[in-house]
């Protein structure tokens, strides 16, 4: 008899010793389900591999999207508090926000207001600031407030087309993450550009001096701090020229010093005429490349599988490429080139590294790996984005460009 008054139906004759079954079950006894065996229902729950990196990757996009959205959301409150809580609370007090929204939109503001007024009964409100009705409209409630006020923002924003075509790419992407479903690349891609386009109209654009060269990601912003001031991670140079080209490295520089063995990166995806334009236009170029006599070549023409002399030979023709590039200068002094002996142990190409919006690209050398196949690293130089208050803490970026400077002063000029 069970607790509850019922009979329980008899076990298995096996183990419970008793040669019942259940036509001997009495009328009136309720008959519960066995359990099923373990494992007869794993195969229909279990995730293989294949579906945990699929949901990893829509965790991945749709956290990043959702970074995105909430700058914009928290950029935009921002922006419609500033223009008309002055206009609209002296009059109505701490209902400006349902006087600004007016007949059109009082459903949804009072929508909002309801919304509100359950969080703080169920103790939602964590923080005093979000206590008000601007903290629960959602995007396009926002984007209509402007639309509505539109002559009050004119004089901040230029183009109101600009801003609506924004808010109406970023719609997609506010759908697919607030319904959790799956967020494809292009979409992110599309939500990225326009959320850090929205972000530059309303006046929240990046003031990282390198943003110019390297625009600062909205995950850098918030993580940062984590990884020293290592930006970007690529498995190979290829991948690094897809998506930071040499024009967007060197192009507008003002200093240029690079170490290395062959220095392809630079010799072979910059032109010459490139390099003497940008020269010309007062940029100083340091250029430090291994000794092709050395026998430091020799060995890593041994440890990558090379001819003889293979490798030297390419290095020499880099070098006399820049020596021609050098002589059609005004100024040849402001384009050096040395060489130096020792075992290359890394090539860096450090872009502005005198000032505060210093680019890097790093890779270190290894065995039977050639340059272009090697890992790279892409680091930011100056303040980190987030922990500017740490200045005294040295990254990766400081450590490379003092390598470069110890290595300089030992290395000889190429006449």
């Amino acid at each position: 008899m069970g607790s509850g008054g019922l009979e329980l139906p008899p076990g298995d004759a096996g183990e419970t010793g008793h040669e019942g079954n259940s036509a001997d079950v009495p009328p009136g006894a309720v008959s519960l389900a066995r359990p099923m065996e373990r494992g007869s229902i794993g195969p229909e729950l279990d995730w293989n591999a294949d579906a945990w990196l699929e949901v990893r990757t829509r965790a991945q996009r749709a956290g990043r999207a959702y970074i995105w959205l909430n700058l914009v959301e928290q950029r935009l409150r921002a922006v419609v508090a500033a223009v008309l809580r002055p206009i609209y609370e002296p009059v109505h007090g701490d209902d400006w926000v349902v006087a600004a929204a007016g007949p059109a939109g009082q459903e949804w503001v009072q929508r909002a207001v309801a919304v509100r007024e359950v969080s703080r009964r169920k103790g939602y409100l964590l923080d005093p600031a979000d206590d008000n009705v601007l903290s629960f409209l959602t995007l396009p409630q926002l984007r209509e407030l402007m639309v509505q006020h539109w002559p009050c923002f004119e004089p901040y924003v230029d183009e109101r087309r600009d801003v609506e075509l924004a808010l109406d790419e970023l719609e997609v992407t506010r759908n697919v993450v607030s319904r959790n479903r799956a967020l494809s690349e292009a979409v992110l891609g599309q939500a990225e550009r326009a959320s850090s386009k929205l972000l530059e109209i309303l006046g929240a654009g990046s003031d990282v001096p390198s943003a110019r060269r390297l625009p600062v990601d909205a995950v850098e912003e918030l993580i940062g701090d984590r990884y020293a001031d290592v930006v970007g991670v690529h498995p190979d140079r290829v991948r690094l020229l897809r998506q930071f080209p040499a024009e967007d490295l060197f192009g507008g520089a003002r200093r240029v010093d690079a170490i290395g063995i062959g220095l392809n990166l630079l010799v072979q995806n910059f032109s010459g005429r490139r390099l003497v334009r940008l020269a010309e236009a007062g940029c100083r170029v340091r250029l430090l490349f291994l000794n092709p006599a050395s026998s430091a070549v020799k060995r890593r023409e041994r440890e990558l599988g090379l001819k003889r002399g293979e490798l030297s030979r390419a290095v020499e023709m880099n070098i006399l490429h820049m020596r021609r590039v050098r002589s059609r200068l005004r100024d040849p002094g402001a384009f050096e080139i040395q060489v130096f002996d020792e075992t290359p142990r890394f090539t860096a190409y450090l872009v502005d590294g005198d000032g505060s919006d210093g680019i890097a690209v790093v890779q270190t050398y290894l065995r039977r790996t050639r340059g272009m196949e090697a890992p790279v690293l892409v680091l930011r130089g100056g303040n980190r984005v987030l922990k500017a208050d740490e200045n005294g803490e040295a990254g990766l970026f400081d450590t490379y460009r003092e390598e470069f400077e110890v290595a300089w002063a030992d290395s000889r000029p190429v006449s």
